[in-house]
């Protein structure tokens, strides 16, 4: 098995899904004319009014906190980690790349989300890749395919890192055995995602900004100790990028291939999980586009702001870089040589909220799939909420090479399939660039009203987007 996972890993990775992410990003960067450069600011605006809601959905806030909650976990700080061992310094900089022209297609996906969403039988919204491919494409072969990929990412083995990163780091800092952690683990995440989407929204909504600040104020104190060294570590993160540096050339692939990887695993840009919790949105204000914006400003956080900081703990601890030193152990040294032995603890907290909210937000995401493949009554449900704690258990006491391997196989099928369906749809999305933007020139708030004619055209729900459900408050 591991053997053929690998396989499939380097065929997928290698010479697909890189590529096709790179050609994804840059194609919505200029067909969206640089969104995420131009709306920089915009970005944050758009968080403004971000607590309104409805008796539907969860608020742009709470959307944006779920959306982190998957997004901000072990990525941000083993990811990050396993990255720098593997593929140096210089896979920082792709990181930073693949988040940056990622936003393009982060704020594609969410749109795309938000606009094909539909109500369910208790009036709550829903949506997400599947409901775009089956309504805007038109495809339920496509629909299909990607639920069972969402399926086994999310509800099977997206959770097993998260869980293994924070038996670890458990076990590193405190000793607990890895056993008790994934009891633990397995028992508190039944009672959170047993609540439903709400509850999950508004777990995250408290522990996600708390824990986010928390991680970014401790980084920031590790970089002004050593804000002479600053430079030199850019420095290095450049010339290892293109390999300038000892390795030589060879180490260019690399280093690219860690940080567009770990980069995705963290930021999600693309692989079609966070449209889930867009569409959930009653957005403000009242327009597809703007879950766009909010999303964006996830990728942004995620990669650029938290990744960052792990990066910057990491090559300032002083610790010889190598596969010897792996996973969320090296962030935990790395703290620890810059602040004491309180380091590795405050590390351990972390990653036990930042992976705790991934694992419950994975549950979320996983349960759109439900419909599509034929799960959604009751004994599906309790199959899906079997396997899914099964495999938190799982990923407490496995490997973390193991778990890693599975997770990069999942995310490449997911994110091939998504990034081929919100390619087809570009022209609904400049669509409704295009209207927003007008709004903004205008100085008016944006909203979007369908027509008649463009709910068939675009085979939206019926009155989703009607003058009553799109009122200004």
């Amino acid at each position: 098995m591991n053997d053929f996972v690998n396989a499939a890993n380097g065929l997928l990775w290698g010479q697909i899904l890189v590529p096709l992410l790179l050609i994804a990003g840059v194609w919505f960067t200029v067909r969206l004319r640089a969104i995420q450069f131009r709306h920089f600011g915009h970005m944050f605006s758009v968080m403004k009014n971000s607590r309104k809601s409805d008796g539907h959905g969860i608020s742009s806030f709470q959307a944006l906190c779920t959306s982190l909650a998957a997004r901000v976990g072990t990525g941000n700080l083993m990811g990050v980690a396993v990255a720098i061992s593997i593929g140096g310094p210089g896979a920082i900089f792709w990181m930073w790349v693949i988040a940056l022209i990622g936003m393009a297609t982060a704020f594609a996906e969410s749109t795309l989300g938000q606009l094909y969403k539909e109500t369910n039988r208790n009036g709550d919204y829903r949506g997400g890749p599947a409901y775009y491919m089956l309504k805007g494409l038109k495809s339920p072969a496509l629909a299909l395919l990607f639920s069972i990929c969402l399926f086994i990412g999310y509800g099977m083995i997206f959770s097993a890192p998260q869980a293994n990163s924070i038996a670890e780091a458990f076990n590193y800092s405190y000793g607990v055995d890895t056993m008790i952690t994934g009891v633990v683990l397995t028992i508190f995440a039944a009672i959170i995602v047993l609540g439903g989407m709400k509850k999950i929204a508004r777990f995250s909504e408290m522990v996600v900004p708390f824990m986010g600040v928390a991680y970014l104020l401790v980084a920031t104190f590790v970089i002004l100790m050593n804000i002479g060294e600053i430079p030199s570590i850019l420095l290095n993160i450049f010339e290892s990028a293109f390999g300038l540096r000892e390795a030589g050339g060879g180490m260019i692939g690399i280093a690219m291939m860690q940080g567009i990887k770990r980069g995705l695993y963290s930021n999600e840009a693309g692989m079609g999980s966070v449209p889930h919790a867009a569409a959930a949105a009653t957005p403000y204000p009242p327009h597809p586009a703007s879950q766009g914006y909010v999303q964006m400003l996830g990728v942004f956080f995620d990669t650029i702001v938290l990744c960052t900081c792990t990066a910057m703990i990491i090559l300032l601890s002083g610790i010889e870089l190598g596969q010897e030193n792996f996973g969320i152990a090296l962030t935990q040294q790395a703290l620890e040589n810059q602040v004491g032995s309180w380091g590795r603890d405050f590390i351990a907290v972390a990653i036990f909220f930042f992976g705790f909210t991934s694992m419950v937000a994975n549950y979320a995401y996983a349960e759109n799939a439900l419909p599509f493949i034929k799960m959604n009554n009751k004994i599906g449900r309790l199959v899906f909420l079997a396997v899914f704690l099964g495999m938190i258990f799982y990923g407490s006491i496995a490997t973390l090479g193991e778990v890693i391997n599975l997770a990069d196989l999942a995310m490449a099928l997911m994110t091939i399939v998504n990034v081929v369906a919100i390619g087809l749809l570009t022209k609904q999305l400049v669509i409704l660039a295009k209207d927003y933007n007008s709004h903004i020139d205008k100085g008016d708030v944006p909203r979007f009203i369908a027509s008649k004619e463009q709910e068939q055209e675009m085979n939206l729900t019926p009155n989703i987007w009607s003058k009553e459900n799109t009122e200004l408050k």
